[in-house]
């Protein structure tokens, strides 16, 4: 059974440590998480992006697949099936299609809209249960066309957002979508603490998981984050161990690639990147 995702982020805040947000693109990247967060005994989230969810044709084929695969498969540990990213328009699609949980990204707006469009759809979510994520200060980087350089987001509009009664909330503190520069900052740890300590036991999140060093990991974590976007890393590993078994040429004798056998490795890959970021995050046995 899916949940949303307040009560594991709660308690992740709680814990100290952070839940993994892994974006899934196909069958393979979502039962190679599903089983990982099972063996690990990890809360997990499902991120889907409306580009992921296109190519997967549509949001509810994305929610058939994964309440099939979480009963057929045993899960018993929390997962929610999140909107990542999410537009106005695609958070309604999300709802209507059984999503768990929904991101509306209005960091892109005057806060005036972004307020506006946020406190109606906190009221529409937590009618029917759902847990909804806010953002300020738009994400680095590049996701699904949309486009940001990475601000460090102000706290008192965090504030602001998150009086609104949103269930967590992603501030941009110069992180970044994709692959970091090598000439990358780091995280701004002075506006995370700022932001912490204006929006009190909120749960944040950190975007752009990919490449930030351990110890910046682990100390975000120490100042409010709970949840942690992991996409790319994921790509790059689900893209080396594909390649590699193609050049290896483990073909059929000439008769093609059995699509099981080809996706297998990719599977495998993914399997251990999960591993490698819920040890990480620290969420192993806390489901």
């Amino acid at each position: 059974m899916l949940v949303s995702a307040k009560d594991m982020l709660n308690k992740a805040r709680e814990g100290k440590y952070a839940v993994g947000q892994f974006n899934i693109n196909n069958l393979e990247w979502t039962k190679a998480i599903l089983l990982t967060a099972q063996k690990l005994g990890s809360p997990v989230i499902l991120g889907v992006s409306e580009g992921a969810a296109k190519y997967m044709c549509g949001f509810k084929t994305v929610t058939e697949m994964v309440k099939a695969m979480d009963e057929s498969l045993g899960i018993t540990v929390p997962v929610a099936l999140h909107l990542d990213h999410g537009t106005y328009d695609g958070c309604y699609k999300c709802i209507k299609a059984g999503f768990t949980s929904i991101m509306f990204d209005g960091s892109h707006f005057p806060i005036e809209e972004n307020v506006a469009k946020t406190t109606e759809l906190v009221h529409v979510a937590h009618q029917l249960g759902l847990s909804i994520e806010a953002e300020v200060g738009a994400i680095g980087g590049e996701e699904d066309g949309v486009v940001g350089k990475g601000e460090c987001a102000d706290p008192q509009e965090c504030k602001q957002i998150a009086d609104l009664g949103v269930d967590f909330l992603a501030a941009g503190i110069g992180n970044i979508h994709g692959v970091y520069p090598e000439n990358w900052e780091g995280l701004s740890f002075d506006t995370l603490s700022d932001i912490n300590q204006t929006v009190g036991d909120m749960p944040l999140v950190l975007h752009g998981g990919t490449g930030i060093p351990d110890e910046q990991i682990k100390k975000a974590i120490s100042l409010g984050v709970a949840k942690i976007n992991v996409n790319t890393e994921c790509q790059l590993v689900f893209a080396e161990a594909t390649r590699g078994y193609i050049e290896a040429g483990k073909d059929q004798q000439g008769k093609g690639f059995d699509p099981r056998k080809l996706l297998a490795p990719g599977f495998d890959a993914i399997c251990a990147k999960v591993e490698e970021k819920m040890n990480l995050f620290g969420s192993v046995g806390k489901a």
